[in-house]
């Protein structure tokens, strides 16, 4: 990636961020564009060049990191098992960015009431499920690279995308119900998968 590229990235990143804590903080009709830029640094008119929308601005935050680990999952060795490849790569786009080192959570407690608040509103749904197509898009190319399957005709690569991130809307859920960190969550929710989803056992 080329330092225009870096630059235009870290800029929509800035912006995705800034509209999430905004909205966590405030509630989504309390919130502006203008809001959103300012806080980002930018104009309302750079803001509107990158997203069309706030749901949208939220929803990309989601969709960017799931991109990255299909990068990141082509870089992983060609060697190493599938499982453990994605799942490296999942979590190495957990790892806090520059925009939100500069700009850390309040308490958990209230981040996370504001989280639901804010994944309850239509807008944002609707824009969530929207990028969870091209998330699940980009993970099946990937994935269909690694193992030598087709995602336009093979089911394979397609179901794995899907499980990929249907573990990770559980863990995103667990981890807003409980006080266990994401990370951990996507790897257990992984290693389960890999391990064929056995019956926990009960004592």
């Amino acid at each position: 990636m080329g330092l225009r590229e870096e630059k235009k990235q870290a800029t929509r990143s800035a912006l995705a961020w800034a509209a999430i804590r905004l909205i966590v903080e405030r509630g989504y009709d309390r919130v502006l564009v203008e809001d959103i830029a300012k806080e980002a640094g930018v104009s309302p008119r750079t803001f509107n060049n990158y997203f069309g929308s706030k749901a949208e601005a939220v929803a990309s935050r989601h969709l960017d990191r799931v991109v990255r680990v299909a990068d990141s999952l082509r870089q992983r060795p060609a060697g190493e098992p599938l499982w453990d490849a994605l799942t490296h790569a999942v979590l190495e786009q957990l790892k806090p960015g520059p925009e939100v080192t500069a700009h850390p959570v309040p308490d958990r407690e209230a981040w996370v009431a504001g989280l639901r608040r804010m994944m309850e509103v239509p807008a944002i749904q609707a824009e969530t499920l929207r990028a969870g197509a091209d998330a699940e898009s980009a993970i099946a190319a990937a994935v269909a690279e690694r193992t030598g399957t087709d995602p336009a005709t093979d089911l394979y690569p397609n179901l794995v995308a899907a499980t990929v991130l249907a573990a990770h809307n559980v863990a995103s859920q667990s981890f807003l119900a409980t006080t266990q960190g994401i990370g951990p969550l996507i790897t257990d929710a992984l290693r389960q998968i890999a391990a064929g989803l056995p019956p926990p056992h009960r004592s």
